[in-house]
């Protein structure tokens, strides 16, 4: 294994951390999934780490009177693995993680933000949210994560049309597949150190000659 060590965040099915893995099997991301986080046990995203052989740590969420508890356990297993990168995989909790994380963790939100972004807009919630609001444009973002739920400099965008005769499942389809192609390219960015932030924005570097 080489590339940019990686360490996934997962609460659910772990579609986006399938996508990395495979990725890195067939050569197009250069990097390895050296942990995997999840925050429930026994969901689809904590078989998959297991039918890879990754690693992976269980933190169950302790509730809110715990949560300074909660992101310490997460920030310990994260610097046991001598990860560089962590990447938020559908992670439905907020990890408060120290200073020498910062500028190191990745998000991936199914909608262009910072439109129908926040706290409880995740999955099908943004998908309803954008039909709802009568929006023609829909897509993804990958930004630097902070300590705030869908905050953060952007780093990767892309669009997909909303359709009229669309339902939350035939959208968040389109926008999965434009996910696929924006993580991955978000990582590989980040291992080839060309991404630079200015003024709370991302500015990618171009590419050596």
């Amino acid at each position: 294994m080489s590339g940019t060590r990686l360490a996934v965040l997962v609460s659910g099915g772990g579609t986006t951390l399938q996508n990395l893995i495979d990725r890195i099997a067939d050569g197009r991301l250069d990097a390895e999934v050296a942990l995997v986080v999840a925050s429930r046990e026994n969901t689809g995203g904590t078989r998959r780490a297991a039918a890879h052989d990754i690693p992976c740590v269980v933190v169950p969420w302790p509730g809110a009177a715990h949560a300074a508890q909660f992101s310490a356990e997460i920030t310990r297993a994260v610097d046991a693995a001598d990860a560089e990168l962590v990447i938020m995989g559908g992670f439905l909790r907020l990890w408060d993680f120290p200073a020498h994380w910062d500028d190191r963790v990745l998000n991936i939100h199914p909608a262009l933000l910072p439109a129908f972004g926040g706290q409880g807009m995740y999955g099908r919630h943004v998908h309803e949210a954008v039909i709802a609001s009568g929006a023609k444009i829909s897509g993804c973002t990958v930004h630097f994560a902070s300590r705030e739920y869908d905050k953060g400099p952007i780093v990767v965008q892309r669009a997909v049309a909303v359709h009229d005769e669309d339902t939350p499942d035939t959208l968040a389809a389109r926008v999965f597949a434009e996910e696929c192609e924006a993580y991955p390219e978000a990582i590989a960015l980040f291992g080839a150190d060309r991404l630079r932030i200015d003024g709370g924005r991302v500015r990618i570097l171009p590419a050596p000659a």
